[in-house]
């Protein structure tokens, strides 16, 4: 029989994790139920975060968005500084699920399940995101590019809970767009997901790129282009990275080639809607 724990802070939890065995952080609760009801998450601590009104918090400086762990996705859907400072990041968090999860799920236990699958993370990378985890000893920051490490494997450590995510605001001028396919159903996992922000640094157009469910982890590309370019070659530029860096994984939504062909679709929809978009200086 598993016991929960309640601290009434941050710095608590993470004095539990470091004295508990094999202690787990409870935040929303959405995955870890599926988990445990498929038997295949077993621990006798559940370190309960739903009672520390700080980790809620989302808060602005003129530069970021910086967003407590146990916020609701939804929140990050709908929330006004979201949708004005860093407006791909609230396109993804819209299109996890459907709201009832949406309403549960936090970004911090998001982001801890480390699915290669997810939405949020492709659009994360993409605003170069940074991740604050907690221990006994301290806090320290981790860059969600580096994030996520392997299949399902993050950079937190078994004392560690993530304590905030700070995400810089999107650059002047700069557009961004979130695309998702899914092949068994609207509400289901990604079958293939790409973020793209374009962002104007002078004469050209640093395109960023984030990509779903195409890798063992999610990927962040990156390539410019110039002034010589038409919207046809900067597409096919998009493409080609792409193309180098996709290592799609065969299960029930799809083989490896059906995935990595939506995956360039997804690719060329988000880079084409942001290049007709993006404002010069």
């Amino acid at each position: 029989m598993s016991r929960v724990h309640r601290p009434a802070s941050a710095e608590e939890a993470a004095e539990m994790l470091a004295v508990l065995d094999d202690a787990m952080v409870y935040g929303g609760g959405t995955a870890i139920q599926i988990l445990l009801k498929q038997g295949l998450l077993f621990t006798e601590h559940f370190v309960d975060l739903t009672g520390i009104p700080c980790l809620r918090e989302v808060a602005a400086t003129d530069d970021a968005v910086t967003v407590g762990p146990m916020t609701s996705l939804r929140r990050m859907e709908t929330d006004p500084l979201v949708r004005r400072m860093v407006p791909v990041a609230a396109q993804a968090y819209a299109k996890v699920a459907n709201p009832r999860v949406r309403n549960t799920a936090s970004v911090g236990g998001n982001l801890a399940h480390g699915d290669y699958r997810l939405d949020p993370p492709t659009a994360l990378v993409v605003l170069d995101a940074v991740v604050s985890v907690t221990s006994a000893q301290g806090t320290r920051e981790v860059s969600i590019r580096e994030f996520f490490v392997d299949f399902q494997q993050t950079a937190v450590r078994r004392d560690e809970l993530i304590t905030g995510i700070r995400i810089p605001r999107q650059p002047a001028g700069a557009v961004g767009a979130y695309r998702k396919i899914s092949s068994l159903s609207v509400n289901d996992w990604p079958c293939a997901s790409a973020a793209a922000l374009a962002v104007p640094v002078g004469d050209e157009i640093e395109v960023r790129l984030g990509l779903g469910a195409l890798a063992p982890t999610t990927l962040y590309l990156a390539f410019d282009v110039t002034p010589d370019m038409d919207e046809q070659q900067a597409v096919q530029a998009a493409l080609d990275i792409a193309d180098s860096a996709m290592e799609p994984i065969a299960d029930v939504r799809g083989g490896v080639g059906y995935k990595a062909h939506l995956g360039r679709v997804a690719v060329e929809d988000a880079v084409r809607h942001t290049l007709k978009e993006v404002v010069h200086d």
